[in-house]
């Protein structure tokens, strides 16, 4: 299979279907409204899924800080406010104005109507194409050798210390394609499903491109790990035996999906910047909503279920959105509460549809926030990056005058105090429940991993290291709105603060 491959470009003169609104990125659907229907007017005024605590619970409070939103604008009768800081190189206010202008003409230029099928980046992309401008990054011919080396770590997918990062770069940066690829022809879904072959890959391209490559953390080797996570659950006893080949497909299509086009900002930046994606989903799960119906358009555009019975397809989408959704940290707490009362309660049935689709949820949660769980030399690397990212925001906020979001100022904030807490209050409540529900070689190595990292990051803290050294290389920051994400990572098995050296199943520990 050829790795490489040239970015189709989408022609000016193709027809647009009428169900595409005037909405760049985030497109909705009026065939199928009621899908992806706005909330309730009685949860205007506070969002869904909000977390209520007293302050005794320290796990709440910590949920609540990384993703409940601080900064609520008013959503009254403005749904098209424009007042988006223009706090990227992508300029989301400017994109808006030109795709905006003609949305109440009943007939427009057919290169605008092209234009609303594209995610913030492929618009971007056309445009310079447009303009003549050559691209900047051309797509080499991969060397032989290179590509041997990927398939030989594809035989290792299931392994919990594939090292994304190194398969990236022996795929030329096409990591999710060629996993996802892989992953839906090991399961056979592509024949199962009648799924055709050009129409598959260029979904993936698309995915691929929708994600922004400028982005430290929410980018396509993101996906492309949490893919690859998603697939070593999906191969645990408990799922394997029960899974129907639609699970499946849905659980990696969901994986690979899940942070489509994010912006590399959190959502309480979109609602205090009063961005139109914070008005559009009214400060609901900003984000993942946008990710959900980024990806209902791309697989519409590409016509990948076009061969489907219509009622089908309805309920695909709908499952990969409630999947999607399910990532919002914000309801955190929801989702493990229900998750805990099933353990406590034994009453969950694997032949249930909807029992399923819960574990998928739960399966999707982990894998998004699983870098604490990794071995130490890809966990750590995994901190920097979300660090980085979350720091950049900070540094945006400071310039427009904004108040900082918590965990994104580089001067209050460290790695490890914020890799510890997010270990602690997120990640450690969600995995032991899912050992729980999984007791497993993999999930007793993740708990290893976890603990091991979490005790290094502690020994960091006390080492008595000149601030200048430290303090770059340890810029790491929890995700925050999308905060479950970005998890912490990991840490050594043995540091200078002397932790101990716990023995793990599997997996590598760092000396």
């Amino acid at each position: 299979m050829e790795v490489c491959y040239q970015l189709p470009v989408l022609p000016l003169d193709r027809p647009v279907p009428k169900h595409v609104l005037s909405r760049r990125g985030a497109i909705s659907f009026s065939s199928s409204s009621s899908l992806f229907g706005a909330p309730d007017p009685r949860q205007l005024s506070q969002r869904r899924g909000a977390i209520s605590y007293d302050s005794s619970d320290q796990t709440a409070l910590y949920i609540r800080m990384l993703g409940d939103v601080r900064v609520r604008s008013q959503v009254g009768f403005e749904p098209e406010r424009r007042s988006s800081h223009p706090y990227l190189c992508i300029d989301f206010r400017t994109l808006h104005t030109r795709l905006g202008c003609s949305s109440t003409s009943a007939s427009y230029d057919p290169e605008r109507r092209v234009h609303r099928l594209l995610s913030f980046q492929r618009y971007l992309h056309s445009s310079r194409l447009l303009r003549g401008v050559p691209q900047q990054i051309p797509l080499h011919i991969l060397d032989e050798d290179y590509t041997g080396q990927a398939r030989c770590m594809l035989e290792k997918v299931g392994n919990w210390n594939f090292d994304i990062f190194l398969f990236d770069r022996l795929t030329n940066g096409n990591s999710l394609i060629t996993l996802t690829f892989h992953l839906l022809n090991q399961y056979g879904l592509v024949e199962l499903f009648q799924l055709d072959m050009v129409k598959l890959w260029r979904f993936l391209v698309m995915v691929q491109e929708d994600y922004h490559s400028d982005n430290p953390y929410h980018n396509a080797v993101h996906a492309a790990d949490v893919t690859q996570a998603m697939y070593c659950y999906l191969r645990e006893p408990m799922l394997a035996k029960s899974l129907t080949s639609k699970d499946i497909l849905l659980g990696l299509l969901a994986a690979a999906t899940h942070d489509l086009d994010h912006p590399g900002v959190n959502q309480p930046f979109l609602i205090k910047t009063d961005h139109y994606l914070a008005t559009l989903y009214r400060n609901t799960s900003v984000l993942e909503n946008h990710h959900w119906k980024s990806a209902v358009g791309l697989l519409r555009e590409t016509g990948l279920f076009s061969h489907l019975p219509a009622e089908d397809r309805l309920n695909m989408e709908r499952d990969l959105g409630s999947l999607i959704l399910a990532t919002d940290i914000s309801r955190q707490n929801d989702y493990l509460s229900r998750f805990r009362l099933h353990l406590d309660q034994e009453n969950l049935c694997m032949s249930t549809a909807s029992h399923r689709h819960f574990v998928l949820q739960m399966a999707l949660k982990c894998a998004d926030i699983c870098n604490p769980c990794r071995p130490w030399e890809l966990s750590k690397q995994w901190s920097e990056k979300v660090t980085e990212e979350f720091f950049q925001q900070g540094d945006i906020e400071k310039k427009h005058k904004l108040e900082v979001s918590p965990l994104c100022d580089r001067e209050m904030n460290t790695v490890g105090n914020i890799q510890i807490g997010f270990m602690t209050y997120v990640a450690e409540p969600l995995f032991a429940e899912w050992a729980r529900f999984c007791d497993t070689r993999l999930s007793q190595t993740m708990l290893g991993h976890m603990g091991l990292n979490k005790a290094s990051w502690g020994g960091l803290q006390q080492e008595p290291a000149p601030v200048s050294e430290e303090a770059e290389p340890s810029t790491a920051c929890a995700d925050t709105g999308d905060a479950a994400t970005a998890p912490s990572d990991g840490s050594t098995a043995t540091t200078a603060g002397g932790t101990s050296s716990k023995e793990i199943p599997q997996g590598s520990r760092e000396s």
